[in-house]
């Protein structure tokens, strides 16, 4: 099997296009912050996790957390990134309520990835992205406004960070949620951020400008903040590209600015002005050395990637024959792929393991609100559940009952099969006394049957698994119950 691509459609909006470019934001997954060692448990109470270091006291000096090197390394080399052997914090001044030292330490002109691809299918079009950057800094905190006042939690400043920034390569709002789909399946796979959108673990800000069909100059430059939701970056886009057209042929200057995204109005509106690079007056952190890293020790973690979803989506499809929207569900999660393949493997049945955990699996794990690591059921009982089937030890409705009761029990399929004498019977003596009863008391649909409405075996054939309590083999039913019905 191969995977079929086309060509990517024509995006032109109202003779314009569209000039997409976004900024990630990964909060990396350590169990203290960037710069200190706070807590970074989600759930704490307001103000809890902050100490001298991370609400910004006078004197108050910042280590950096190693871990989160390893996991900004990690990920740049994941996306095809050079990593820097000299990297450098610096100080980006500007004031917010949240942002409590008045300047964020970030990384300016030596972030520790830059210049990285990507690609990712949209519509079954093969869509490339370059990465600018990727570089580390810290979270500020949280306001939270009430009329005539804000309240601050601090328990977010110092969350480490890294932002990696797409060259302005897409030029669609589909090509700008699957990118951001494909960075968030990238990072969980690599166990690095847990890719919470509502817990804000991942935002997006997305820049948009739109020029004429033809222009080689970029339009002004509109960022779109805080986007936390695929389909609210899909509509966001889209009504800032309408918007922009309208402001433009209305002869309104497009001022370069920061947006927010309503989604209830679906629309955007003004934030503030957007600074330039000088506005921030960057300089290298004092307090910081720089992060020296040796060639050798960059080559030690690129051994440690594992194989990433869109190429493991890609094998799935031409190497287990499964559907582009299995694999893609299938990869979305590394512990969801990991069951599944291992399911296969000891099953020997890919496409079944693939239909049971995309079915009655995730089924049950949805309604729990489980995740596949709290499944009741494991990979290899429920291999062992369809080797059953595969080798007519039962038939596939009696799995279905099996199925519900292991996952109820935990049990095994072979315990729950041996205590309910749920084995499929196909021995033909048995199955042909059944299939006499049941000719026996429906001759008027046997005298049907041979008069040439042969739709009628349909009813046999259940009210001969009806008789045999779902155990009968259906195709021994089939076979003797046609050799008598036409004899």
């Amino acid at each position: 099997m191969s995977i079929n691509t086309v060509a990517a459609p024509n995006s032109f909006v109202r003779g314009y296009e569209a000039v997409i470019g976004i900024e990630v934001h990964v909060q990396l997954k350590t169990k203290s912050k960037i710069f200190c060692s706070d807590s970074t448990t989600f759930d704490a109470a307001d103000n809890e996790n902050t100490s001298p270091v991370s609400v910004g006291m006078p004197g108050s000096l910042p280590v950096l957390n190693r871990e989160v090197v390893l996991m900004a390394i990690k990920t740049g080399l994941a996306l095809g990134c050079k990593i820097r052997e000299k990297s450098v914090f610096a100080r980006k001044n500007y004031f917010y309520p949240d942002l409590p030292k008045g300047y964020q330490i970030s990384q300016y002109d030596q972030p520790t990835c830059e210049h990285g691809q990507l690609y990712f299918y949209v519509n079954n079009y093969k869509k490339t992205v370059s990465i600018t950057r990727a570089h580390l800094e810290e979270d500020a905190g949280k306001s939270t406004h009430f009329g005539q006042y804000t309240l601050i939690n601090y328990n977010r400043a110092g969350i480490p960070l890294l932002e990696i920034v797409s060259g302005p390569d897409l030029r669609s709002a589909a090509e700008a949620a699957e990118y951001a789909k494909t960075i968030r399946d990238i990072v969980k796979s690599l166990d690095v951020c847990d890719g919470n959108l509502e817990e804000g673990s991942l935002r997006c800000d997305c820049n948009v400008s739109v020029r004429k069909i033809g222009a080689e100059k970029f339009g002004t430059r509109v960022e779109i903040k805080n986007l936390n939701s695929f389909r609210f970056i899909e509509k966001a886009v889209d009504y800032e590209i309408e918007r922009q057209i309208d402001s433009i042929e209305s002869g309104t200057p497009i001022n370069q600015e920061t947006r927010l995204y309503d989604p209830d109005k679906n629309r955007t509106f003004m934030m503030r002005t957007k600074e330039d690079a000088d506005d921030y007056r960057y300089f290298p952190d004092p307090d910081l050395l720089p992060i020296l890293l040796k060639s050798e020790d960059i080559e030690k973690i690129r051994k440690t990637l594992p194989e990433l979803p869109i190429q493991k989506s890609e094998r799935f499809q031409f190497t287990l024959g499964l559907s582009k929207n299995d694999s893609e569900i299938l990869t979305s999660d590394r512990m969801l792929s990991e069951y599944f393949e291992s399911c296969g493997q000891i099953s020997g049945n890919y496409k079944s393991a693939a239909n049971w955990v995309m079915g009655d699996l995730l089924r049950e794990l949805n309604q729990n609100k489980l995740t596949i690591g709290d499944s009741k059921i494991s990979a290899k009982n429920l291999a062992e559940l369809i080797q059953f089937i595969d080798q007519n030890k039962i038939s596939g409705k009696i799995a279905k009952t099996v199925f519900t009761e292991m996952w109820q029990t935990s049990k095994s399929a072979q315990n729950i099969v041996d205590e309910n004498g749920y084995s499929q019977v196909s021995d033909t003596t048995a199955i042909e006394k059944i299939i006499d009863t049941v000719i026996e008391k429906n001759q008027s649909q046997v005298a049907e049957y041979r008069s040439g409405k042969t739709k009628v075996f349909g009813f046999f054939v259940g009210a001969v698994m009806r008789e045999s309590k779902g155990q009968a083999n259906p195709d021994v039913v089939n076979e003797i119950l046609k050799r008598k019905l036409e004899s």
